[in-house]
């Protein structure tokens, strides 16, 4: 249970070792993720985080998904994506703002989760 982040995956690369060993690494591009709905325990249940990722046209979005981001006060996204989290973690977290990659410190090991065509 931690806050996460939307990504798209641009490529693979490689990394080399001071010793000269080649380590192959998958470069991911992370859109502004911008917070659209914080969902807690007493009105939804469990505690998450609804993220949104990415840029969509009007009029290529529903009206009821239009008024979920303008109740937000954030832009349309592409990709709508929700975490769960803690309380501590929620009560830190603002509806409208962004999240960013300055959860993650150097070195973390990370999950990684994708669809394959």
């Amino acid at each position: 249970m931690s806050l996460g982040l939307i990504g798209k995956k641009c490529g693979m690369s490689r990394i080399f070792t001071e010793d000269g060993v080649s380590i192959p690494v998958t470069v991911i591009e992370i859109q502004p993720n911008r917070i659209t709905q914080l969902k807690s325990v007493e009105n939804d249940g469990y505690s998450a985080v609804q993220l949104a990722a990415g840029e969509k046209k009007p009029s290529r979005t529903s009206q009821p998904l239009k008024g979920h981001f303008a109740k937000a006060g954030v832009e349309l996204g592409s990709v709508l994506r929700e975490f769960r989290v803690n309380e501590q973690a929620l009560a830190s977290l603002e509806l409208g703002g962004n999240v960013s990659v300055d959860i993650f410190s150097e070195g973390q090991l990370v999950d990684v989760q994708g669809v394959s065509k």
